[in-house]
C-alpha cells in the first residue's frame, strides 16, 4: 500500500488560500485520474480540482467549508502500489511521509523549465511548489538536530534550518512529514547567534512571516518587514501592522469614556465572514476607488428604434437559440466606439509611468451571483459578429450565475458593463474594475413621454452612466465616446458609419 497526497494548488496567481466548498468523493470511493475531487472556491472562482492520482481515498483532510492554505495537504490516496521495501530516494524539499509529489504535467507536479503546472487559465509558474505548516495546534516537536541526522522522510541528510553559533543548536519540527522550525523561536536564537558572534542583532534572521499581500503592501508603503513584530497568529505581519507603522508613532491616546467594543448583531441579526469571491470583490473596489481618480457621465437616450431592430434580430434563423436581449446591442455599441476612441480601451501602468492601450477589447460583464460580483469577460469581443456576441454573453452569464466562471475568463479584461436594468433600476455612479478605465453603466428601459418629431409620444427610453479614469480619459474624450454609444442605440442604422 503506497499512501499519496494531493496538497491544495494555487489555482490563480499567486493565490494563497482557497475554501472547499464540497467534497465530490468520500472515504472508500476509488477515484481515477482527472476525476473531479472537490470543489474549492479561491477568490477569484469556484473550480473543481482534479485527482492527480488513481486508487482508493482513504482520508479527507479537512471538511467542506474550511478554509486551506496553499500547499496544504487535503485528501489521501492510496495507489495500491506496494510500498518499496528500502528507503524512498531523497524527495524534493515539501514532500512529506507517505506523500509524493504529482507526475509532470500534472497539478501541482512539475513543468518544462522547472515549473509547476496549475490549473487551466494560468500558466505554469516559475516557483518552486512548498506546502505551508497545518492550521491548528503546534507540530510535533523532534529530537536536537546533529549532524548527518535524517531530516527528511526519504533518509536524506538536510541542512540545519540556520546557521548557528557553536554552542546552540535549533530544533526543527516534523509536521505531517515536512521539516518547519518555529518561527518565533528561530528568530529569537538567530538573535542570540547574532550577538554572540559579533553582529548586529537583526542580521542572518528568517525571513518574515506574511503573506504575498502584505509583503506587497510593505514595498508600495517603504515599510522593512523584518523591523516589525507580527501581531497575528504565530507571530504573521498583518496588513494593520505594516499600516500602522508607515502611519508613523501613534499619537497619545485620548482616554475614552467607555472601552471601545465590537459591534454586536442586533437581535435576530447575523454575522457573515468575509472570504473568497466577495473578499476579493471589496478588495478590489476599494483599490480602484482610491487609486484611479473616477469621473461619471450620464446621458438620457431614446432606444425606440433599437428595441423594433431586436424583435425583427431575434426572429432571424442565425439567432435561434440564443437569447437577443437590449445588452446585446449595448455590447456592440460600446464596441464600435471603442474602435473610434481607441484610448478609453487601455489602462494606467504606475510602475513604467505609462498608458497602455490595448490591441483589443476583452469585455468584461459585470455578473451577480450567489457568492457575490464577478466579471468575466468575452476575449478579443471587437472580432465577433452579432451572432457569434449574443452566443459568447449567453455563455458567459450562464456560467457565471452557476458559479463555474473558470478563472481565466475573469483575468485580462479590459472595458466593462454593469446592466443595472436587469433589476429596474435606472442608473448609477459604477466603480472602475482595477486595469481598466471605463465601465458603462445600462439602465433600465422604460415607457416615457418624450418629446419625437415636435410631438411629445410614449417612447421607450434608458439612461447610460459611464464611469472613467481621469488619468486617462478626460472629459472631451469621455463624454464623444459616451455620445457615440447613445447615438448607435437611438439609431442603430448610424452603425454603417462607423
Amino acid at each position: 500500500m503506497a499512501l499519496r497526497q494531493f496538497k491544495l494548488p494555487d489555482v490563480g496567481e499567486g493565490l494563497t488560500d482557497g475554501e472547499i466548498l464540497q467534497w465530490l468523493v468520500a472515504v472508500g470511493d476509488t477515484v481515477t485520474v482527472n476525476q473531479p475531487l472537490c470543489e474549492v472556491e479561491t477568490a477569484k472562482a469556484a473550480v473543481e480540482l482534479p485527482s492527480p492520482y488513481a486508487g482508493t481515498v482513504t482520508e479527507l483532510l479537512f471538511e467542506a467549508g474550511t478554509t486551506v492554505d496553499v500547499g496544504t495537504p487535503i485528501i489521501t490516496i492510496d495507489d495500491g502500489a506496494d510500498a518499496p521495501a528500502a528507503p524512498a530516494a531523497p524527495a524534493p524539499a515539501g514532500n512529506g511521509a507517505g506523500s509524493e509529489e504529482p507526475a509532470a504535467g500534472l497539478i501541482g507536479g512539475a513543468a518544462p523549465g522547472g515549473r509547476t503546472a496549475v490549473l487551466v487559465g494560468y500558466g505554469p509558474r516559475t516557483t518552486e511548489a512548498r506546502r505551508r505548516p497545518r492550521r491548528g495546534g503546534p507540530p510535533p516537536a523532534r529530537p536536537a538536530a546533529t549532524p548527518g541526522a535524517d531530516y527528511g522522510s526519504g533518509g536524506h541528510d538536510r541542512p540545519p534550518l540556520l546557521a548557528t553559533a557553536p554552542d546552540m543548536t535549533v530544533k526543527p519540527v516534523r509536521h505531517g512529514g515536512l521539516e518547519v522550525g518555529r518561527q518565533a523561536e528561530a528568530h529569537a536564537a538567530a538573535e542570540e547567534a547574532a550577538t554572540a558572534l559579533g553582529a548586529a542583532p537583526g542580521r542572518g534572521r528568517l525571513r518574515p512571516l506574511a503573506k504575498p499581500p502584505v509583503r506587497k503592501l510593505a514595498k508600495d508603503l517603504g515599510v522593512d518587514l523584518a523591523a516589525l513584530s507580527g501581531s497575528g497568529a504565530g507571530g504573521v505581519i498583518t496588513r494593520e501592522d505594516v499600516t500602522a507603522a508607515a502611519a508613523g508613532p501613534a499619537p497619545e491616546p485620548v482616554p475614552a469614556r467607555a472601552p471601545a467594543v465590537a459591534p454586536a448583531a442586533a437581535p435576530g441579526g447575523q454575522r457573515i465572514p468575509i472570504k473568497g469571491v466577495r473578499r476579493a470583490t471589496a478588495a478590489a473596489m476599494v483599490a480602484s476607488a482610491f487609486t484611479a481618480p473616477h469621473v461619471t457621465e450620464f446621458l438620457t437616450v431614446d432606444v425606440t428604434r433599437m428595441m423594433k431592430l431586436r424583435q425583427r434580430i431575434a426572429a432571424r434563423p442565425e439567432f435561434a437559440g440564443v437569447k437577443v436581449s437590449p445588452l446585446l446591442f449595448v455590447a456592440k455599441a460600446l464596441l464600435l466606439a471603442a474602435r473610434r476612441h481607441p484610448m478609453v480601451n487601455s489602462s494606467w501602468d504606475e510602475a513604467a509611468q505609462e498608458i497602455v492601450v490595448h490591441g483589443q477589447v476583452n469585455l468584461g460583464i459585470a455578473a451577480a451571483t450567489p457568492r457575490g460580483l464577478v466579471v468575466p469577460n468575452v476575449k478579443d469581443a471587437g472580432r465577433l459578429s452579432l451572432p457569434e456576441l449574443a452566443t459568447a454573453l449567453t455563455e458567459l452569464t450562464e456560467t457565471a450565475r452557476a458559479g463555474r466562471t473558470a478563472p481565466g475568463d475573469m483575468s485580462g479584461g479590459t472595458i466593462t458593463i454593469t446592466n443595472v436594468g436587469v433589476f429596474g433600476v435606472d442608473t448609477g455612479t459604477p466603480i472602475l474594475n482595477p486595469g481598466e478605465s471605463a465601465i458603462l453603466a445600462f439602465g433600465a428601459v422604460r415607457e416615457m413621454p418624450w418629446v419625437h418629431k415636435g410631438r411629445v409620444r410614449p417612447r421607450q427610453v434608458t439612461q447610460l452612466a459611464l464611469s472613467f479614469d481621469h488619468r486617462i480619459v478626460d472629459g472631451e474624450l469621455g463624454s464623444r465616446f459616451l455620445a457615440d454609444v447613445g447615438a448607435l442605440l437611438s439609431d442603430p442604422g448610424t452603425a454603417l458609419a462607423f
